[in-house]
């Protein structure tokens, strides 16, 4: 995966005010941008998050149906979760795979980095390719307020439920599926 292009800082001129939340901070910020405008501008601070679209043996895709709460819907998405202070992205979501998939996984692809809402959240997701799984016996628990059900597809099934519009999708698994489908050659 070729690098990404360096970052062009704003320069931060005050902190309004800030509130702090489970995972999120939001701050309001004074800034002068690189062009040289000055404004007020909200931004989430997140401490960024993995996510695995993991594939079994015979080809099925490993999904979640999820319940969010800020869209008061479940969802369509991959495994996925928030980094721990200092925590491998790698790591994280071989964790996060077990906890809410119920799988663990031998190989694993970087399917790179990908911004879900950069107009006003600083968030990278870490994407990867998890393959040779192998169903945990004993799967550790999850979050206490994850309400998920894990669903099987086959890539073409998936497909479809993209196009279909039929169901919420979750923007940063359609991103690593579309990268997982070109590593993969689908």
């Amino acid at each position: 995966m070729a690098p990404l292009p360096p970052p062009e800082p704003s320069q931060l001129l005050e902190t309004i005010d800030a509130l702090d939340s489970r995972k999120i901070r939001f701050e309001c910020n004074r800034i002068r941008l690189p062009m040289g405008v000055e404004g007020t501008f909200g931004i989430i601070r997140h401490p960024g998050a993995s996510l695995a679209v993991p594939i079994t043996a015979d080809g099925q895709v490993v999904l979640l149906r999820q319940y969010r709460f800020a869209v008061q819907a479940r969802l369509l998405e991959f495994p996925a979760g928030t980094l721990e202070e200092g925590e491998d992205p790698l790591e994280s979501m071989q964790r996060e795979l077990g906890e809410e998939a119920g799988y663990s996984a031998a190989r694993w692809d970087v399917l790179g980095p990908m911004l879900p809402c950069p107009g006003y959240s600083d968030e990278v997701i870490h994407c990867f390719l998890a393959r040779e799984l192998s169903p945990l016996e004993n799967p550790p628990a999850g979050d206490d307020d994850e309400d998920l059900e894990v669903v099987l597809m086959s890539p073409a099934e998936l497909d479809a439920r993209l196009a279909s519009g039929e169901e919420w999708l979750d923007g940063k698994s359609v991103t690593a599926w579309f990268r997982a489908k070109q590593l993969l050659g689908l």
